[in-house]
């Protein structure tokens, strides 16, 4: 049977309603947006009677533990499968791979997403997996808890870069008002996770920025992550996410590049493309990537030079 495109948050709601005993997937080297959607729609389902679980191959960040709260595991049969914020079955991760023929439902935002699931509903203008969640459970007329919208709260902001990046939406200030209304503490979301960073995570960004190489008269940059600079400086690589916007911070910079090599393959290195003007998901689909216009991601084999030099050779064509 092929798999089927929804349309409308009507249809994903119908399946909400009628489904029970879920398992909620969420992607590897997880962040802000997967943990938040999944939590929230556990926690909505939990809310409705259903039983509800949310998984990940790397376990959860204690850094995101006030999301977490008081979550425990359930025990059930599990009867459905639904993913959230994943593109592309490899996102699963080891632990999850058992999954990839037995997704259910995908909810995604993101425009490379590969339609896997047996149904997916897709909305590449939403700027978070959150926003749609959030949007889809005020369709249902669903009671929003303050957890709930703490969750979707956070995963909206960490999308978006507080509001800044590209992807930012009418849309999506008008849910953050919503929930700033339903009694979210935005600025202790903001601040743990924006403004907050260990002191680990200050000297390896002292290091690896001074360290940055730039090419093509600078239009070009690159931050190199090594499993050894992370031993050196002892950095939780729950951290690291936030080192793929150093390099657009810097003047004259297009296109940024954060390489992080991969702890249990240090033959592969984990590209983050963060753009000024051009598209990232493009440059990252050469690859076998995606993401979204401003900001993407694929995964390289090979050494840092030769990562950085497939990179230059693709980019260039870009410029």
């Amino acid at each position: 049977m092929e798999n089927m495109r929804l349309e409308s948050y009507d249809e994903v709601a119908e399946i909400l309603r009628n489904c029970d005993n879920v398992t909620i997937l969420t992607h590897k080297s997880p962040d802000g947006d997967c943990i938040g959607a999944g939590m929230g729609l556990c926690l909505y389902l939990r809310s409705v009677g259903k039983h509800a679980n949310v998984v990940n191959s790397d376990g959860f960040p204690d850094r995101y533990d006030f999301l977490i709260g008081d979550y425990q595991p359930e025990e059930f049969k599990e009867q459905f499968v639904i993913s959230v914020d994943i593109s592309d079955t490899t996102l699963l991760g080891d632990e999850l791979e058992c999954y990839k023929d037995k997704i259910d439902l995908c909810i995604d935002h993101h425009g490379s997403n590969r339609f896997f699931a047996r149904k997916t509903y897709v909305d590449p203008s939403a700027s978070a997996a959150c926003l749609i969640i959030f949007e889809l459970l005020e369709h249902m007329g669903a009671e929003i808890t303050l957890p709930m919208a703490t969750n979707l709260y956070t995963g909206l902001a960490t999308d978006t870069g507080c509001f800044k990046f590209q992807n930012t939406t009418p849309e999506a200030h008008i849910a953050a008002a919503k929930m700033f209304e339903m009694g979210v503490d935005f600025e202790h979301i903001n601040r743990r996770m924006f403004d907050i960073k260990s002191r680990s995570r200050i000297l390896a960004e002292q290091r690896l920025i001074g360290d940055m190489r730039y090419f093509e008269d600078g239009q070009i940059g690159f931050l190199t992550v090594t499993n050894q600079n992370i031993a050196d400086f002892q950095i939780d690589r729950s951290e690291l996410d936030a080192f793929a916007q150093i390099p657009l911070t810097v003047e004259g910079v297009r296109f940024g590049y954060t390489l992080k090599q991969q702890e249990d393959k240090p033959q592969l290195f984990k590209v983050s493309l963060r753009t000024t003007d051009a598209d990232a998901a493009a440059i990252c689909g050469e690859f076998g990537g995606g993401g979204h216009l401003r900001a993407a991601g694929c995964t390289i084999e090979g050494k840092p030079r030769e990562v950085m030099a497939k990179l230059l050779e693709t980019t260039r064509k870009y410029l």
